[in-house]
């Protein structure tokens, strides 16, 4: 492996003080946006181009809540890193708020020197091109910059002026190096950075750990979906199919799988675990080259979380972990991007932390607080790639023959739901995502090709959880857990199966019904039983779920827990303490 390199930024100070004490528009910004504008001056300029006085300066919030989602006519902006900040505005004639971007390289010239700098990179390509983790190749090229470039301590010290906006700067070349001032440099190094290292113009969605979505359909702006205020247009658009093609091959070849007009998809995984997916030209896209990257947080959402923001309720995790405790098999399923896997990461928690776990998929999406636990993920050999094909059935044989506690697979669309029956039969403990937006349809699709599982072994299949995006009392849209049903069996002289509603999302009042309270099947029938419990007292089950939810609201409410892996960490304790 490469020796990673140590270097440091050269320094270039400007005085921006004469400026903002002249300006205008920074005297009656609020506090906290003027200390945002001192320290990316690129701020100023960009609000200078705004109409601020309709619509107003923006508000800066150094983190966002769920709760401001609520938020009318949206104006404001937050971090993403330490030079770059969003602004999130309900723009006048537009039906989404937009979502722009603001980067060191805003309303700055800096073009000629940009490509001075690029082109002398060109012929230093292997001071850098041979590391592989980004850090490495982020200090290769810094110290390849510094190198090249010359910094003047004051704006305007070398070379001639080019004024534009409300600065002016400076550029010339010397020999192997170019001259510039401290905010072009800043400016050359962040696009260098973004271009050669990130993903381009897509680096600040990529970055920000609010965006659960980024598509782009084709020619014109792309489109992001935002965990606070859901669906949004960005800033960024192509005008052409030539400008669009040449992103998306550009974009390939920075993830290393490339399309071609004969391989013109491509399905990915970036390094921080996102999905992406790409369609190359006009031949298989009428409406041109497109693109979409599903995000993937590096902490998944915790089950108290999603309590917090609606989706299910104390009992039902309560009665959520208790199935799962007893090794019962359950599917979360429902419609794309309807929080399946979220879900389904979530309840993991559940799971007794001495388990061993076996997750198998074919994108990795699954977290697991776990310590045991084996992450399988399916091949399947592109251009270049050595060795066979691994597929989802051959990784879930293989999890057969290591003694898993659980399996988990994160989503069952073909052949391999036969299996994981089969291994349900045998007395492995199954968890998967699934797409059906209700139990009748859920069992269609087991039942029916390609998955074909016998009738009989459908009620091998203990929980059914439906997952569902809803629209609210409100009008607002929302993620829901809309029912948790129990298979109960199937009757081959009617053909029909039959399965019992536990919980059931009421659409008008938004919350959650108990209605199989004293009348669950699993919980009386099954797990009472499991638990020593005589079946004239089999409604105390009741009571241990009851405690439970307390258990998990005291938790939540009264000690603030609420990330995923403080609370596994409770939760462990809790069950040896036999408090939980």
């Amino acid at each position: 492996m490469a020796q990673v390199i140590q270097a440091e930024s050269p320094p270039g100070v400007l005085d921006w003080g004469s400026h903002m004490a002249t300006c205008g528009i920074f005297d009656p910004m609020p506090p906290e946006v003027k200390d945002q504008c001192e320290k990316n001056t690129h701020l100023l300029e960009y609000i200078h181009t705004l109409p601020t006085d309709e619509v107003g300066i923006p508000s800066y919030y150094p983190e966002l809540t769920r709760k401001m989602g609520g938020l009318e006519n949206r104006n404001l902006l937050y971090p993403v890193s330490d030079e770059v900040l969003i602004h999130v505005w309900s723009a006048p004639g537009e039906e989404r708020d937009l979502y722009i971007p603001v980067e060191p390289s805003f309303n700055i010239p800096i073009e000629k020197s940009l490509l001075d700098v690029e082109t002398r990179l060109i012929d230093r390509a292997m001071e850098y091109a041979d590391f592989e983790s980004r850090e490495e190749r982020e200090a290769a090229l810094l110290q390849s910059m510094n190198k090249i470039c010359k910094v003047s301590n004051k704006t305007g010290e070398s070379g001639g002026k080019k004024s534009k906006g409300l600065f002016s700067f400076s550029r010339s070349s010397s020999g192997d190096r170019v001259s510039m001032n401290g905010q072009e440099y800043k400016a050359i190094k962040y696009m260098i950075f973004r271009d050669r290292v990130g993903l381009g113009v897509l680096e600040p969605m990529v970055l920000d750990p609010n965006i659960e979505d980024i598509s782009c359909a084709g020619v014109g702006a792309i489109f992001l979906e935002h965990k606070v205020f859901s669906s949004m247009k960005s800033g960024l658009a192509f005008d052409s199919h030539d400008e669009l093609d040449k992103f998306v091959l550009r974009l390939s070849e920075q993830i290393k799988r490339p399309v071609t007009m004969r391989s013109p998809i491509v399905d990915a995984v970036l390094p921080d675990g996102s999905r992406i997916n790409i369609v190359y030209g006009r031949e298989v896209s009428r409406r041109g080259s497109n693109f979409t990257i599903r995000k993937f947080s590096d902490t998944p959402l915790s089950i108290l979380e999603l309590i917090e923001f609606g989706s299910v309720s104390y009992k039902m995790a309560a009665y959520l972990s208790i199935v799962l405790e007893e090794g019962m098999n359950a599917f979360v399923s429902g419609e794309t991007a309807s929080g399946k896997t979220t879900l389904m990461n979530a309840i993991t928690t559940f799971v007794p932390a001495s388990a061993k776990i076996v997750s198998i998929e074919d994108t990795p999406e699954v977290q697991v607080p776990h310590g045991n636990w084996l992450r399988e993920v399916a091949k399947a050999p592109g251009k270049g790639d050595v060795g066979a094909a691994v597929t989802m059935m051959d990784l879930l044989k293989a999890a057969l023959r290591q003694r898993p506690n659980l399996i988990i697979i994160g989503e069952i669309r073909g052949e391999e739901g036969l299996i994981a029956f089969q291994a349900m039969q045998t007395g492995h403990p199954v968890m998967a995502t699934f797409h059906a937006s209700s139990v009748e349809k859920l069992i269609q699709r087991l039942t029916g090709h390609p998955i074909s599982v016998p009738k009989a072994y459908v009620d091998n299949l203990n929980v059914v959880i439906i997952q569902n995006a809803v629209k609210l009392p409100n009008g607002k849209m929302a993620r829901r857990a809309t029912s948790i049903s129990e298979i109960v069996g199937y009757d081959p002289v009617s053909n029909s199966f039959s399965f019992v509603e536990v919980f059931r999302w009421d659409p008008q009042n938004d919350e959650f019904e108990f209605v199989g309270d004293k009348n669950s099947y699993l919980l009386e029938e099954v797990i009472a039983f499991r638990r020593g419990i005589p079946a004239n007292k089999k409604w105390d089950i009741y009571i241990q779920l009851e405690k439970r939810a307390r258990v998990l609201e005291r938790l939540h409410k009264q000690k603030g827990i609420t990330g995923y892996y403080e609370l596994q960490k409770v939760l462990d304790q809790a069950q040896r303490q036999g408090i939980f």
